[in-house]
């Protein structure tokens, strides 16, 4: 009837939040620094 057979592998699976997790501390910085230049050239150039 059902299918008792273990499915477990030798590798643990992969997630994909993990893999994100992993370059927040590089991409938050970067995005932020982007960020702040853009508002700042737009809030320039409406002066």
């Amino acid at each position: 009837m059902s299918d008792h057979t273990s499915h477990n592998s030798s590798e643990p699976s992969s997630d994909p939040v993990e893999n994100v997790v992993s370059a927040m501390p590089v991409v938050l910085p970067v995005v932020g620094g982007i960020m702040m230049f853009l508002l700042a050239f737009i809030a320039v150039k409406m002066a």
